[in-house]
């Protein structure tokens, strides 16, 4: 049996939904793991907080992820949605170039993971998913990181954005 290698991984969006479940797994497999957040005392109390380290990270502001991609093999991209909602594209495209760019120069990072959504393959995409497709082919510049896009309809699980809208919609709706 081949183990898989550890690595020094940097998960951004920890905080989240996601995150906060990968990270866990991240640390049984023996990884070292550091996790970059606006906020980073928003780890605080995780179950987990004392085995990673917590750097100050914000996607739109690219030193801030300079510095927390030091020494880092992998990043875990798990960032949506920021800024107002009349702008939200915008704002992923520039954070997603300033992963990408962090990454070139930290000149360790072998891979971005990408967590998307499902694109399907239509020419009329709704703005949240066309801006997913192209935070996608922002992160990949010829040379660089490899990128990992982890394609994902809808992610339901207790306590996740999606399974709290889906429980308010049942609790509303008996009959549907």
């Amino acid at each position: 049996m081949t183990v898989a290698p550890r690595v020094h991984v940097l998960v951004i969006g920890a905080s989240g939904y996601v995150g906060g479940r990968l990270v866990p797994e991240l640390l049984s497999a023996g990884h070292r793991v550091r996790c970059a957040a606006r906020t980073p005392s928003k780890l605080d109390g995780l179950p987990w907080r004392d085995q990673i380290e917590a750097v100050p990270g914000d996607v739109l502001d690219r030193a801030s992820l300079e510095a927390a991609m030091v020494g880092v093999e992998a990043v875990y991209h798990l960032v949506h949605a920021m800024g107002d909602a009349d702008d939200f594209a915008d704002a992923e495209q520039r954070g997603a170039a300033n992963v990408r760019d962090a990454a070139a120069s930290a000149g360790t990072v072998r891979r971005i993971v990408y967590l998307g959504g499902f694109v399907p393959g239509d020419d009329k995409l709704s703005e949240h998913l066309s801006s997913r497709a192209e935070v996608a082919a922002s992160l990949s510049v010829d040379g660089g990181s490899e990128v990992v896009w982890l394609g994902a309809a809808m992610i339901i699980g207790s306590g996740s954005t999606s399974f709290e809208m889906l429980r308010y919609v049942a609790d509303r709706f008996l009959l549907m």
